[in-house]
This record gives structure tokens, C-alpha cells and sequence, in this order.
């Protein structure tokens, strides 16, 4: 596999992982990475940074074990840099979500702006900055107020 299509697998991944509501395996995407974002006072560091992160932030519904989510990555822009070592990445996210008494609608979409690196043939995320834009019913996702994202 090239590394452009490599690092589209890692985006879309973490897009899995997070609907499946496996926040064990979306911390285990940043174990040499962090997120940042402006509705956060800090980075989220490392695997346990990042699990601790999502544990505070993300509602799981206990019927499914899920955030009853779907994240749509797209527009996925790759440049490789330093002999194909490192990476940068721009892309936009759309999360839909339907839950009882919530019809399927669209929450959230903005854009991540990503750095990666690659260990042993293994590309990993080192940065994914979270930039949301268009924010619609988030109280049935987030365990915090939207109002934070609005910062």
C-alpha cells in the first residue's frame, strides 16, 4: 500500500474506532501524538491524554455502546515531506447522529489539519488539530456544553 492511501486508512480509522465507540483504540491512534483544539485548554498528550480526553467528552449510550455517530472524513489533502518520513494532512469531518427522541441529522463538521509520522513501515498521527465550524445539536454527544466550541 502507498503512503498516501496509508495515511487516508489512518484517517478513516480513527473515524471508525470513534463510532464504534472504541475510545481505547482512537487513544491508541495518538500513542506518539496529541490533539489540540480551541474548545480545549491544553493538549490531549499521548494515548493516555487522548483516552482521558474522549472519556470526559464523548457520550456513549450504554444500548450500544456507541455515541451513536457517524464521522464522514472527506477531502482528504496528503503532502509527504522529510524522504517520506513525515506527513502533513488537511481534511473536513461531518458527524451525523440519530439517537431516540433525535432524528438523523447532521451535528457537527469542520476540519482537522494533521501532522504523521512513520516508525517501522507504521504511519501514526503525532498532531490532529480539531477545527470545528458549523455547529448544530451537540447535547446528545457531548458530556460538556457546545458552548466551549464556540470559543
Amino acid at each position: 500500500m502507498d503512503d498516501h492511501r496509508a495515511i487516508e486508512n489512518l484517517l478513516y480509522r480513527y473515524a471508525e474506532c470513534l463510532d464504534d465507540g472504541d475510545l481505547e483504540a482512537v487513544a491508541a491512534l495518538f500513542h506518539k501524538g496529541q490533539i489540540v483544539s480551541s474548545a480545549m485548554p491544553g493538549a490531549a498528550v499521548g494515548e493516555a491524554g487522548v483516552l482521558a480526553m474522549y472519556q470526559a467528552s464523548t457520550r456513549l449510550y450504554p444500548e450500544t455502546g456507541t455515541p451513536c455517530t457517524q464521522h464522514v472524513v472527506s477531502n482528504p489533502i496528503i503532502e509527504l515531506a522529510d524522504s517520506g518520513l513525515t506527513a502533513i494532512g488537511r481534511s473536513r469531518f461531518t458527524v451525523m447522529q440519530a439517537v431516540p427522541g433525535m432524528a438523523l441529522q447532521p451535528i457537527i463538521t469542520g476540519r482537522y489539519r494533521d501532522a504523521f509520522g512513520k516508525d517501522n513501515g507504521e504511519w501514526f498521527f503525532t498532531e490532529r488539530e480539531m477545527i470545528p465550524e458549523l455547529l448544530g445539536d451537540l447535547s446528545q454527544h457531548l458530556l460538556f456544553s457546545e458552548n466551549k466550541l464556540q470559543s
